[in-house]
């Protein structure tokens, strides 16, 4: 017979993973309350805590800074299409 894994929802990682931060129960409490693995409760409290350091660092606005020349090009493409698309609807209705 084959073991079904389980798929676990956003809320509940984030539920286990914050019972995990706070640190008000120990792992195996947390693990009979939410019926889970002891490993996944700290590999889901691993990656809330590399989350909540990756949303305080610079990084992530260097990497807005870095993709405005790409954002500024699109908005030039864009403007260029909205200009020859009035063209040809000028140019449409002036050949009826």
């Amino acid at each position: 017979m084959a073991v079904v894994r389980k798929q676990h929802g956003v809320e509940f990682k984030k539920k286990v993973a914050l019972e995990a931060i706070r640190q008000q129960k120990t792992i195996n409490q947390i693990t009979a309350e939410f019926g889970i693995h002891s490993t996944q409760v700290n590999n889901w409290k691993k990656q809330a805590m590399d989350a909540i350091s990756q949303a305080f660092t610079s990084e992530t606005k260097l990497k807005q800074q870095d993709r405005q020349p790409e954002i500024d090009e699109l908005h030039r493409q864009l403007g260029q299409v909205i200009a020859e698309r009035d063209w040809l609807k000028k140019k449409s209705s002036n050949e009826h």
